[in-house]
């Protein structure tokens, strides 16, 4: 076990040095955020509801996608729960920092202390929403890798409708297995949906964050061709042809 523990610090530290700073940055804070506007409601009909945080879900699985065709799926989960445990140290400064006695700067324009107390849960955070955001995000993640990974290994890979055929296909999975989770252990418990809505929800919001990534697949494939004409990478690469090679 200490050695496993020793392999995958080394793995983490050596693919944190080649995985392009922009890319992890963009992935953490697109996390972030999302997870913040999620707070806010876009819309909601009766089997379609969505909210702010659908503007930026998409950017997350896209990184992913261009992760997984240049280091690899196993890269692509690790750099996932890099963000997912920084999202949560990010909740927890948030949950902390609304604690304390100030107030918001909208309420010297209102007075209003309900607005500061809104303010406060909703940058605070409720655990369930966390606690289900960080599930869903954890499982679909992995099934978001572990799909583009196998498709991968059985595509040619070499021109974009092989990079389309593994981004869509985890993608909409991963979406909806992403829905499915937070709606099951938030939306269903504590917000009174019915089966039906969590299931037609979690269809139709995954159909439609698919839709965000047909339209920016092609920039995130560009990217990932552009990564393998420069090698970026490429020392992570050699040592996991090298640990491969000696397991």
């Amino acid at each position: 076990m200490k050695k496993w523990i020793k392999g995958e610090l080394e793995d983490y530290r050596i693919l944190l040095r080649n995985v392009p700073s922009l890319v992890t940055s963009l992935f953490v804070v697109s996390v972030i955020m999302m997870n913040l506007l999620a707070n806010k409601e876009l819309f909601s009909f009766k089997y379609l509801a969505l909210d702010c945080g659908f503007a930026l879900s998409w950017v997350s699985f896209l990184c992913m996608d261009m992760l997984c065709k240049r280091f690899g799926g196993k890269a692509a989960a690790k750099i996932a729960i890099l963000a997912l445990v920084i999202n949560l140290g990010a909740s927890l400064i948030f949950k902390a920092l609304t604690m304390t006695p100030g107030m918001w700067g909208e309420y010297y324009s209102t007075g209003s202390m309900q607005v500061n107390d809104a303010l406060n849960a909703t940058i605070g955070g409720a655990w369930y929403v966390v606690l289900g955001s960080s599930l869903a995000m954890f499982l679909s993640s992995i099934c978001n890798a572990g799909i583009n990974s196998f498709l991968g290994k059985r595509l040619r890979n070499t021109s974009y409708r092989d990079f389309a055929i593994r981004s869509f296909t985890s993608t909409i999975i991963a979406q909806f297995i992403d829905n499915l989770t937070f709606a099951l252990v938030v939306s269903y418990h504590f917000f009174g949906w019915t089966p039906v809505q969590v299931f037609f929800c979690s269809l139709t919001g995954a159909v439609m964050e698919l839709l965000c990534e047909v339209v920016f697949s092609p920039l995130g494939y560009r990217v990932s061709l552009q990564w393998e004409a420069e090698k970026v990478g490429e020392p992570y690469l050699q040592y996991c042809r090298k640990t491969a090679q000696f397991a």
